[in-house]
């Protein structure tokens, strides 16, 4: 099939999945992913995590993830906060010992950043 000049008739979803199809057929030993499941919906999420999951088994990886399912991608997970590392751990430690990290995994970004906290008080308070 032909795709045009740089994918531009394919979707952000198509452009994706042929990035990390490129990214995983030769087997790389270290791989970054930025997001890899971001523009797919989710039943090519699906498909795509189960065949991630096969490729990870025997690739060191580092991945730049916002959602819960991309993070149980990972053995370990290492929260930003504030551009520093704030906190190691499975993503089940975190989420149990670290309330920056449960708030994050619920949606809620904002609710336990101390230079944000005072700042959302005060909307909520609008």
């Amino acid at each position: 099939t032909q795709v045009g000049e740089q994918g531009l008739s394919l979707s952000g979803g198509q452009r994706q999945r042929l990035a990390l199809a490129r990214a995983v057929v030769g087997q790389p030993e270290f791989l970054v992913l930025d997001d890899p499941l971001s523009a797919l919906d989710v039943h090519t999420e699906a498909a795509v995590e189960a065949a991630l999951r096969r490729v990870l088994a025997d690739t060191t990886a580092l991945i730049v993830a916002h959602r819960p399912s991309t993070v149980l991608l990972a053995d370990r997970v290492a929260l930003l906060s504030g551009g520093r590392i704030t906190a190691v751990g499975t993503h089940h430690e975190l989420l149990r010992g670290n309330a920056e990290y449960a708030h994050l995994m619920a949606g809620d970004p904002v609710a336990d950043r101390p230079d944000r906290a005072h700042r959302t008080e005060q909307e909520n308070q609008r």
